[in-house]
């Protein structure tokens, strides 16, 4: 891992991203950049019924009021994104990281994430956005929309970050999920991290051989792992495993058939992730 995109915002969920993002930084030697994406400037600030009550010359000073508090406001919001970046860069710097850089970029979210992901190895975003603050169970639309594009893996970040001393694999024999495998035995994110890998469901033959190779995968990179099946609800079963474990950070697939990967991304976003209260990485 040598490259990590971080998207923030003015949200409370900045802080663990950054926090999080030096954790990454520090075990990994990673560089950073820093992004901050303003939307896209709106169009159509004229009411649609303007010319028929307004004489002419009210019209024309109300249009360019209108286009001058446009233009302030634009300003403002500008100013503000590398204020944000200013600040994010800064704390990283005194936390000891030497590579980080920003990026201040117009228009879309995801327009943005697919131009630059091509030279990163990790895009670590927050739970929730701005405007999904106070909403406790609303997760950010932005967090759902970077898993479903991205084609790098995504580490959400829970809204404070804590030391992370032990990992979970949600495993349930998928592509994506020996992906996962794959990826953490041959990186240095997890090294010396004891590894919890749990498959939710009925064992059958093919299952438990599938399980035995990504634990035989790990422990041959040096991982300590306690693998096994547990039966219930995928996400009760999950978060009791997390609860129970003190487990710090969770590793799922994000796309495919199985119970446990429609958890995560559906056509609305899930109790897992809401409920999650630990960091989350997941894989397409």
């Amino acid at each position: 891992m040598t490259h990590l995109i971080a998207l923030i915002d003015g949200s409370s969920y900045s802080q663990s991203v950054c926090d999080l993002t030096r954790w990454v930084a520090e075990r990994t030697d990673a560089s950073v950049d820093l992004m901050h994406v303003l939307g896209r400037r709106g169009v159509g600030s004229e009411p649609a019924d303007l010319s028929g009550n307004l004489k002419l010359g009210a019209r024309s000073a109300l249009l360019a009021e209108l286009a001058d508090l446009d233009e302030q406001k634009n300003k403002l919001e500008l100013k503000r994104g590398r204020l944000l970046l200013e600040d994010a860069k800064g704390g990283l710097e005194e936390a000891g990281l030497a590579k980080v850089g920003t990026k201040l970029r117009h228009g879309d979210l995801i327009d943005s994430v697919t131009e630059f992901e091509g030279d990163a190895d990790l895009i670590l975003i927050g739970k929730r956005g701005e405007a999904a603050d106070f909403a406790k169970l609303h997760l950010g639309s932005n967090l759902e929309r970077v898993v479903r594009a991205a084609n790098k893996p995504v580490l959400v970040a829970s809204r404070a970050f804590k030391p992370i001393h032990k990992f979970l694999i949600a495993f349930d024999g998928g592509e994506s999920a020996m992906k996962a495998v794959r990826h953490i035995a041959s990186g240095k994110l997890f090294t010396d991290l004891p590894c919890s890998l749990l498959c939710v469901g009925k064992p059958t033959d093919s299952l438990q051989e599938k399980l035995d190779q990504a634990a035989e995968i790990l422990r041959k990179a040096g991982y300590t792992v306690d693998a096994g099946f547990a039966q219930g609800e995928p996400e009760d079963v999950i978060k009791a495993k997390i609860e129970a474990d003190n487990i710090d950070l969770l590793v799922m697939g994000a796309y495919g058939h199985s119970r446990i990967r429609n958890l995560i991304i559906g056509s609305t976003t899930t109790e897992m992730v809401r409920s999650c209260q630990v960091p989350m990485m997941m894989f397409r």
